[in-house]
C-alpha cells in the first residue's frame, strides 16, 4: 500500500479544541457578570424608589429676632437753644468783644453800640422830668395854700377845686415824664449785647463803625449763639412708617465726617401729623454731644 503524502495526512490540532474551550468559558463568564450586574443594578434601582417615596425635611425650631425692621432716613442736626441776637437800639458798633467759635456764659457781654441820639433822648427826657416835678410841687403848694383858704372862707369852693385838679393834673404830667426816662433808661441797658445762655458763637455779622439800625425787616442780627451740648435731630418719616413711630424709640446718627462711628438718640415727639405737601411725620430725636463732636446745621443719616 502507497504511503499519502505528508502534506495530506489528517493531523488532530489540539489547541484548537482548547480554544475553543476557553472562548466558551469567557461567554459564561461575560453572561453570568452581566447578570449579577443587571441584577445588582435592580436592587438600587427598587432601594432608592423606596427612599424616595418617603418624604425628607428639614425641622428647624422658630427663634425671635432681636431687631426690628431698620429705617434709615436723612436727618437735620439743629441746637438745642439757637438764638439770633438782634440789636434793640439804633446807633454805631463802638467794639466788638467774641468771635466765631467763642464759648460764651450767660450775661457775657458780647458787643456794645454807641447811641448818641439815644443818650440825647434820655438827657432831654431826664430834663422834662425835672421840669413836670417843679411844676408837681408848685401845684402841691397852692392847692394846699387854698385848701386852707377854704376852711376859713377866704375862697369859694371852686377856685379850690381848681387848684387840687391842677394838682392832679401835674402829678400826671410827672408821671409820664418818669416812665418816659424809665423807658430810655431801661433802652440805654441794650446798649450792650449779651448772651442770653451758655453756648457757642456761630456767627458775627457786623464790625467795629457798622451800622446798627433796629428794628429792620431784613435785619440779619448781630451775633447767632447756639447751646450745642444737646442737639436735636428733625426727621422726615414717610406715611408708611408713621403708625410704627412713637417716643422712646432708639436711634442710630451716622455722619459722613466720621465714618464707621455711629452716635445714639433717642426719638422725643413727632409733630402728629403728615404734611400735605411732604406725606410726612416728622419726628424729633434728641442726643447728648457734650464732646462738641456733631455740629447744628449739619446732616445725618438716622
Amino acid at each position: 500500500m502507497r504511503s499519502s503524502p505528508e502534506a495530506l495526512v489528517h493531523r488532530p490540532q489540539h489547541w484548537l479544541k482548547l480554544a475553543g474551550l476557553a472562548g466558551l468559558g469567557l461567554a459564561a463568564v461575560v453572561v453570568l457578570l452581566g447578570l449579577l450586574s443587571r441584577g445588582l443594578a435592580s436592587q438600587q434601582l427598587k432601594a432608592r424608589t423606596l427612599a424616595d417615596a418617603d418624604p425628607t425635611v428639614q425641622v428647624i425650631a422658630p427663634t425671635r429676632e432681636g431687631k426690628g425692621e431698620v429705617l434709615t432716613l436723612p436727618g437735620q442736626v439743629e441746637a438745642d437753644d439757637d438764638a439770633v441776637i438782634h440789636a434793640r437800639v439804633s446807633g454805631y458798633l463802638k467794639a466788638w468783644n467774641v468771635d466765631i467759635g467763642a464759648h460764651v456764659k450767660q450775661g457775657q457781654v458780647l458787643a456794645e453800640i454807641d447811641t448818641p441820639e439815644l443818650d440825647q433822648q434820655l438827657a432831654q427826657a431826664k430834663a422834662a422830668l425835672a421840669t413836670a416835678e417843679a411844676n408837681q410841687k408848685l401845684a402841691q403848694i397852692t392847692a394846699s395854700r387854698w385848701a386852707n383858704l377854704l376852711a376859713r372862707d377866704a375862697v369859694s369852693h371852686q377856685e379850690a377845686d381848681e387848684k387840687a385838679g391842677d394838682l392832679e393834673a401835674k402829678t400826671a404830667i410827672s408821671q409820664a415824664a418818669k416812665a418816659d426816662v424809665d423807658r430810655l433808661q431801661a433802652l440805654e441797658t441794650f446798649k450792650k449785647i449779651v448772651a442770653p445762655f451758655d453756648g457757642v458763637v456761630t456767627a458775627r455779622s457786623t464790625d467795629i463803625g457798622a451800622l446798627i439800625a433796629a428794628g429792620q425787616p431784613n435785619d440779619p442780627g448781630l451775633f447767632t449763639v447756639a447751646d450745642v451740648r444737646r442737639l436735636r435731630i428733625y426727621v422726615r418719616v414717610p406715611q408708611i412708617y408713621s403708625a410704627e413711630i412713637a417716643p422712646g424709640a432708639a436711634a442710630t446718627l451716622t455722619a459722613p465726617e466720621y465714618p464707621g462711628q455711629s452716635f445714639q438718640a433717642k426719638l422725643t415727639s413727632t409733630s402728629d401729623a403728615v404734611g400735605a405737601q411732604s406725606g410726612a411725620l416728622l419726628v424729633e430725636l434728641q442726643m447728648e454731644n457734650a464732646d462738641n463732636r456733631l455740629k447744628p446745621g449739619e446732616y445725618v443719616q438716622a
